[in-house]
């Protein structure tokens, strides 16, 4: 919960908590009905940054996957009617 509280406090991105059994050991990644490649992006890069701010060693690969992912799947943005 120290990661979550880190990365609500330092980028305003808010995550759920683990349930039941990985309660504690994980976080939880949702939407609100408005997702899209970039907001995508953004909550990866927050969770990078968040996990490294709280002394996490990670390789910081997961924004570069997932910008390579929606590269080779691209998906048009819905418009506003």
């Amino acid at each position: 919960d120290a990661v979550r509280q880190c990365i609500y406090e330092r980028f305003d991105c808010s995550l759920g908590t683990g349930l039941g059994k990985v309660k504690g050991r994980m976080f939880r990644i949702g939407h609100l009905g408005d997702c899209n490649d970039l907001t995508v992006v953004a909550t990866v890069a927050a969770c990078e940054m968040g996990l490294k701010l709280s002394g996490v060693k990670l390789q910081g690969s997961g924004v570069q996957a997932a910008m390579q992912c929606f590269a080779d799947h691209p998906i048009a943005a819905p418009r506003a009617p």
